[in-house]
């Protein structure tokens, strides 16, 4: 008797932290959808918002340097106006890696990026999420 090939069941993370920054508590945004896929995922999520409380139940930060945990991922929702004033602070984060969003591309902060060692790409974490590649 053959066996049916099929997909192998999904295993969550151990544990990787991923920060959604730019996270937003309007369900229509997509940085509110990554945050709702990752959590479904379960991945632990640190949304980081200037002014929400909670979004998909979890506590916001509001801003990078109030996180005080190893950072996995680190996905931008912000455009690169907002991100110019946010480099030093991402680089001093020191995450794993870093996904700029469709929107969210800096050359300044690839520049940093770089220069800090830390690997980035230009890719959309809801795709990413949904086709099993993050």
């Amino acid at each position: 008797m053959m066996e049916s090939a099929s997909l192998p069941a999904f295993r969550p993370p151990a544990v990787h932290t991923v920060v959604v920054l730019g996270a937003s508590p309007k369900p229509t945004r997509y940085s509110y959808q990554a945050v709702r896929l990752l959590k479904d995922r379960g991945y632990r999520v640190i949304p980081v918002h200037r002014q929400a409380a909670h979004i998909e139940q979890i506590p916001v930060l509001h801003a990078l340097p109030d996180i005080r945990e190893r950072v996995d991922t680190l996905t931008l929702y912000i455009g690169p106006e907002r991100v110019r004033n946010l480099v030093v602070a991402i680089v001093t984060l020191g995450p794993s890696r870093v996904i700029l969003n469709p929107g969210a591309e800096s050359r300044e902060l690839e520049l940093a990026l770089h220069d800090a060692r830390i690997p980035y790409e230009h890719a959309c974490t809801l795709v990413l999420l949904r086709t099993w590649q993050f």
